[in-house]
């Protein structure tokens, strides 16, 4: 067992090593790569083969999921027809330990002809993918963890975060915000806490629990309980609101008054200026004041300062917001 995790600690030592490395390497070059990407009319293409092409792919995720149109062209098929994905005007980022691979070095000439910038992450900057090169990014190691320096480790790692290293200097270039983020991930968590809004999670029209002022708690007890919110609106004759009653209302009026309090108005028994939101902001904006108030529901107004529904926290905990 000591052997093990003396073997896992050394791996990553060697890995942290390698990546400690590249950052005395950041210099003119990552600059240029990434004045030439933001220059680029067409999209950035990624290639690279066996472990470099699945280092690839992710990159060419990040650089699309933080603003930069990417995607991955696996380098034996370029050859064989997919090379016509790539088009005057795009950037393409190649990926090679040894800088030999020969399904990259295949397809050279085309992007040669093509005038097509090309940048190169290689652990050899004399190889034939760097001297074909526009830019080349060095992101040699000085060895791989794998123990018989055969299996691409630190070599891919160190290409790993040198492409974290120009998806991120290129979002900050690129003056990306959190919510243009955001729209580039709809479904994730960040991305439905920037965008998911009051109104499109609220109770209204039939759904929204509504009383009068002058109606008995029977009626309101009867409202609470169908439309399963644990509060209702109490309004006046106009629709306007006046206060809300919560289900925790009705559980302290009972023990209070007993059978009295069901003979009792809606007036007498609701919270007046009762927490409100705008249909119009976020549903992280609710559930934060939610949070800062220990309340599980908001009345929402609209722009014209009317009673349009009200969200619950069950709502917004259901979309994933938190």
């Amino acid at each position: 067992m000591t052997d093990i995790i003396g073997h896992a600690k050394k791996v990553l030592k060697i890995e942290a090593e390698a990546v400690k490395a590249l950052i005395d390497r950041i210099d003119h070059n990552l600059v240029n790569a990434i004045d030439v990407i933001c220059s680029c009319r067409g999209k950035v293409v990624v290639t690279g083969m066996g472990k470099s092409g699945i280092i690839g792919k992710k990159i060419a995720a990040t650089l699309a999921s933080t603003g930069t149109p990417a995607f991955f062209l696996h380098p034996a098929e370029g050859s064989h027809g997919d090379i016509g994905m790539v088009a005057k005007g795009d950037v393409v980022i190649a990926i090679s330990n040894s800088g030999e691979a020969e399904e990259i070095t295949k397809i050279l000439p085309v992007l040669k002809m093509l005038d097509i910038k090309l940048i190169a992450l290689t652990g050899n900057i004399n190889s034939t993918l760097a001297k074909a090169a526009d830019i080349v990014l060095d992101v040699s190691v000085k060895e791989e963890a794998c123990p018989l320096g055969l299996a691409p480790t630190a070599s891919t790692t160190a290409a790993l975060a040198m492409g974290d290293a120009l998806a991120v200097a290129l979002l900050s270039k690129k003056g990306i915000k959190e919510e243009d983020f955001a729209f580039f991930h709809p479904s994730g968590s960040l991305g439905k806490s920037l965008l998911i809004k009051v109104k499109d999670l609220m109770h209204a029209g039939e759904n929204l629990p509504i009383i009068p002022h002058d109606a008995p708690m029977t009626r309101a007890v009867v409202e609470i309980s169908s439309k399963r919110l644990g509060v209702t609106a109490v309004t006046d004759n106009k629709g306007g609101l006046l206060g809300i009653i919560t289900d925790g209302d009705l559980r302290r009026g009972i023990e209070k008054w007993g059978r009295a309090f069901f003979d009792m108005k809606a007036e007498d028994v609701m919270i007046k200026n009762p927490k409100n939101i705008k249909e119009d902001e976020l549903a992280a904006k609710a559930l934060s004041i939610m949070e800062q108030y220990s309340i599980t529901s908001l009345v929402v107004y609209d722009d014209k300062e009317r009673l349009s529904g009200i969200i619950h926290l069950h709502d917004i905990l259901r979309q994933g917001i938190a």
